[in-house]
């Protein structure tokens, strides 16, 4: 679909131009020519030469092609904003509309200089002008974003507003182009209404960046399980569909239908999420008592990062407040986390932990659940697996040739299925993508395995898995501000480590 609007775009555009060209005293059969038809407009409509060259720069330069295109269209007598916005979004109609109609005659420069703009158009024209500039950089060049929860703590905190650099991997050309400015996914004021339009749907598309997605980079990109929600407050990413579906309806997406009101996001409109890079493409993780291994090195911890740890009371009867009053650290205990007794379980970093252990006299571990929650792949393969032992799992790279077993489909299912778009079925113990039997797969796709800072606390790929490229949003760069009841100056245009 989003290739047929693309064309008939495309075909439309010229159709109609050849039409105008001859009205203007221009050879028609020069419209169908790519460039050189936008230089003609610009020789005709005497607009300077330098706004051709300019539509040569990627993406920008088309905003420049249609502003030419409105120009041209104004010496035909075309001022209006309705008029002006037909050529923006339906040139496809519009322009051999005038192109072929006996009424739209080609005014020149004097029709063109006739025209004097109200001062109102005057602030309509800054506010468009305003609107298309601002998209093109939160789109194309940063965009920014704020802390939601305490999964990257103390890397970042809740209320961080965060710059995101979209160039620094590429900028990604929008999926889908069709949404309110300045908004991701839902409209304003309202948690459950879309904010996008799905009649267009572009395939993936990313633009040079000036690096790759590395090892321990701080990474924004689009929630690879909110593809589906459940369109309710409280729920969307924070209960996720999956989740629900796996977890009270044991895999009956009919019951799960018709008990919630569901929504489906195109992938670029899922919640943004920001975790690190834990591990890139062709990297094995593994997670052994809390601690994470990369090709089987241990991976060091980020130094702001926080932990559970297990603290040994020694007799001595203290609380997370005491622990604050004392010692000035900003401990959390979390009431759902039951302790062994004589033991007190608090989430902190590393050099918080050894002051507290100077305090009680002791020497803390980490933390360590029996009882958690279910983990990715949610199968045979996650037996044993919880977020303190997980492991070892392969990250795929674009171009891997995998084999296909009944021990690892469920690691690679969604990938095949949601992620590159296939049909996978299991019929008489054989696998079949896209109707045709297989044993191996290709992967299109590069892939990445995202952790927060805050281990404990954090939804990330050991519940939802891979992380593919067509997700990456940007790189996390810089802390413009910061508010907890006030501003905390000390962390205002900090860099992101």
């Amino acid at each position: 679909m989003g290739l047929f609007f693309l064309i008939l775009w495309i075909v439309g555009w010229h159709v109609g131009l050849y039409g105008l060209f001859k009205k203007a005293g221009i050879a028609p059969w020069k419209a169908l020519i790519p460039l050189y038809n936008t230089w003609l407009m610009v020789e005709i409509c005497q607009i300077r030469k330098i706004w051709f060259w300019l539509q040569l720069i990627p993406v920008m330069g088309q905003f420049i092609t249609i502003w030419i295109t409105i120009l041209f269209v104004m010496h035909f007598g075309k001022v209006t904003v309705p008029q002006h916005t037909l050529v923006v979004f339906v040139p496809f109609i519009y322009l051999p509309y005038l192109g072929f109609s006996d009424k739209p005659k080609w005014g020149g420069e004097k029709v063109f200089r006739l025209y004097k703009k109200p001062g109102s158009r005057e602030w309509i024209d800054a506010g468009v002008f305003a609107v298309v500039a601002a998209t093109i950089i939160r789109t194309f060049v940063f965009e920014a974003y704020v802390i939601p929860t305490p999964s990257m703590e103390k890397t970042l905190l809740v209320h961080d507003f965060l710059f995101v650099s979209k160039m620094s991997y590429g900028p990604r050309i929008p999926t889908t182009p069709l949404s309110f400015p300045f908004v991701h996914n839902t409209m304003p004021f309202s948690e459950t209404t879309p904010s996008y339009l799905k009649w267009i749907q572009l395939p993936y598309k990313r633009l040079p960046g000036f690096t790759e997605v590395k090892r321990n980079d701080v990474v924004v990109f689009n929630f690879p399980a909110g593809d589906t929600i459940i369109n309710l407050p409280g729920y969307g990413s924070e209960q996720p569909y999956y989740d629900v579906l796996r977890d009270q309806f044991k895999g009956n997406r009919e019951a799960l239908a018709a008990e919630f009101p569901l929504l489906v996001h195109p992938y670029d409109k899922t919640d943004n999420y920001i975790k690190r890079c834990v591990a890139v493409h062709g990297e094995t993780i593994q997670v052994k008592e809390g601690l994470l291994y990369v090709n089987g090195t241990l991976s060091p911890m980020p130094a702001s990062s926080q932990i559970d740890y297990n603290f040994p009371l020694n007799g001595k009867n203290v609380s997370a407040e005491s622990l604050n009053e004392e010692l000035g650290i900003n401990v959390i205990n979390d009431s759902q986390i039951q302790a062994e007794p004589g033991n007190i379980i608090l989430n902190m970093t590393a050099a918080e932990k050894i002051k507290v252990e100077q305090y009680l006299h002791c020497t803390a571990t980490i933390a360590q659940y029996k009882k958690d929650f279910p983990v990715f792949p949610f199968d045979s393969t996650a037996a044993g697996w919880t977020r303190d032992q997980y492991g070892p799992l392969s990250i795929p790279k674009k171009g891997e040739t995998i084999t296909l077993t009944h021990q690892n489909i469920a690691v690679y299912s969604r990938l095949i299925q949601v992620y590159e778009g296939n049909k996978l079925e299991e019929k008489d113990g054989k696998f079949f993508i896209n109707e045709k039997e297989t044993t191996t797969y290709t992967t299109k796709y590069d892939y990445f395995w995202m952790m927060g800072d805050n281990r404990h606390r954090s939804q990330d790929s050991r519940f939802w898995g891979f992380v593919p490229e067509t997700h990456i949003v940007g790189k996390a760069s810089l802390i413009w501000f910061s508010w907890d009841g006030g501003p905390r100056w000390k962390r205002l245009f900090n860099g992101i480590k």
